[in-house]
């Protein structure tokens, strides 16, 4: 599966998705970042072929040689991306899904309708652009009603309110340790052992022990919570 993650505006969550839910759910495809300012998934550790958006040729020469593969948009490449893109017949086919992260701001869902209708005058099925409905507090009914009403008047979009990733501190102490949801759960260090062994002055080795057991402890349901979303999806 080849999937592009995108949005006009920033700050939405492409590189949480692209980093957290989709690749590990996707054979750990290559991640490619259309980024030049941004957090990429590289800042996680992770292996990213980093370009830019009027780099399109390139990146679309690597598509057509993969299975799997995750091309990470930032916002500020956007255009040049779909300049580019449409410079190349049918091009937008080598992708079998486009997913528009949002979060729940009056701009972000002004932006991501936008980017529908952008991807809807290239020419992509509706079918195949998808909403992820990013860093809800409770209820996507109650956060994204602009996104869920165009998606229900135009059908240029799916938008499944399953589709959601929930407001978690671990995103951001995941950012801080440069590592993934992934990494953190394939991690078999039995910390609580570490720690009762831990001389009890060594408060900075405490604290680092500490932290990690919490972070795993704070992953795993997250983790839970990222098969239903991919599966929501994708469904």
């Amino acid at each position: 599966m080849k999937v592009a993650v995108l949005n006009y505006t920033g700050s939405v969550g492409k590189t949480v998705a692209a980093s957290h839910l989709l690749a590990p759910r996707m054979n750990s495809a290559q991640i490619f970042a259309v980024e030049s300012t941004n957090e990429t998934g590289a800042d996680l550790g992770l292996n990213v072929d980093q370009l830019r958006g009027e780099h399109f040729g390139r990146l679309f020469r690597e598509l057509l040689t993969r299975e799997d593969a995750i091309v990470d948009v930032g916002a500020s490449n956007i255009e040049d991306f779909l300049t580019h893109m449409m410079r190349y017949e049918g091009a937008h086919e080598e992708m079998n899904y486009f997913v528009l992260p949002v979060i729940n701001t009056g701009k972000a869902q002004r932006e991501t309708i936008k980017t529908v209708a952008a991807l809807a005058e290239l020419g992509v099925d509706p079918e195949r652009v998808r909403i992820l409905f990013n860093r809800v507090d409770s209820s996507v009914h109650d956060e994204f009603p602009s996104i869920l009403a165009y998606a229900a008047k135009t059908g240029e979009v799916q938008a499944n309110p399953q589709a959601a990733i929930y407001e978690n501190e671990v995103f951001e102490l995941l950012a801080d340790q440069r590592t993934t949801i992934a990494d953190v759960l394939a991690d078999q260090t039995d910390y609580r052992a570490l720690l009762r062994a831990a001389e009890p002055d060594d408060h900075f080795r405490i604290s680092q022990l500490s932290n990690r057991h919490a972070l795993r402890a704070l992953a795993k349901p997250v983790d839970r919570q990222m098969n239903a979303a991919f599966t929501a999806l994708f469904s």
